[in-house]
């Protein structure tokens, strides 16, 4: 049976050893074929020969992961990347909806990885755009997000989403276009992930962008306007936040 071929990068030595024993104790089906700690190492490895898993971790002494896809830009390898417990780089890789395994990693993470990058695609040259300006200018507001349908993953402006309602484990975003998508994860995700670029969660199934509020209606329980002329409830306790809110426009 044919392994599967791998090459690390990373420029940790302890982690670098760590992931390479892990690979070769517990994943028999992998074949190391090299491995590398900074870009130029690793761009040396690939002109020679690309691998089925190319295990890439971000930050790297001499440039980045992505100055090393920029070299290889038609690169055929499955990227698996990792990452270091950094915050920053965690909600980088949800606003590009990239997987990653998060360096102390477990077992299962690995596995689950190797699993996910044999059966899946790569990701859209435009989500590793998405994911690249996220690591790169952490402390800019971002443009951009990747969302996953049922179909396709769609690189969305951020600016153009009026609001997202939850439908079960499911979120429907409706754009000022008038174009409407189901995606594949919760309302909850998207709250939280989009609170520091202007959203607003005003009830359990409604979160919206604040700069399309046109006005907040006291009748009826309360619910907001917005510019598309949709309306939106808001829940009991989001009343005072959502008038705060309001009141600071």
């Amino acid at each position: 049976m044919k392994k599967t071929t791998a090459i690390l990068v990373e420029d940790n030595r302890l982690a670098l050893e760590m992931l390479k024993n892990d690979i070769v104790n517990n994943h028999k089906e992998i074949a190391i074929i090299g491995n590398a700690k900074s870009v130029v190492e690793a761009a040396k490895l690939l002109r020679k020969n690309q691998p089925d898993i190319l295990f890439l971790d971000i930050m790297l002494g001499d440039g980045t992961g992505f100055d090393l896809l920029e070299i290889f830009p038609d690169l055929k390898s499955k990227i698996i990347f990792v990452t270091a417990s950094d915050a920053y780089a965690i909600k980088a890789f949800k606003f590009a909806a990239i997987d990653y395994i998060l360096k102390p990693y477990s077992e299962e993470d690995l596995s689950n990885a190797i699993e996910k990058a044999q059966s899946q695609l790569q990701p859209e040259k435009e989500q590793l755009q998405v994911l690249k300006q996220a690591i790169k200018t952490p402390n800019t507001k971002l443009e951009k997000i990747s969302l996953h349908t049922l179909e396709k993953i769609i690189v969305a402006n951020i600016s153009d989403i009026i609001r997202c309602k939850s439908d079960n484990n499911y979120t429907t975003f409706y754009f000022k276009n008038t174009d409407k998508i189901l995606v594949s994860k919760t309302l909850k995700f998207y709250a939280d992930l989009l609170k520091e670029v202007g959203f607003l969660r005003v009830h359990q199934s409604h979160l919206v962008n604040i700069k399309y509020i046109k006005e907040y209606i006291k009748s009826d329980g309360g619910y907001l306007m917005l510019t598309d002329n949709s309306n939106v409830p808001v829940s009991s306790r989001k009343k005072a936040e959502v008038l705060v809110i309001l009141n600071a426009y």
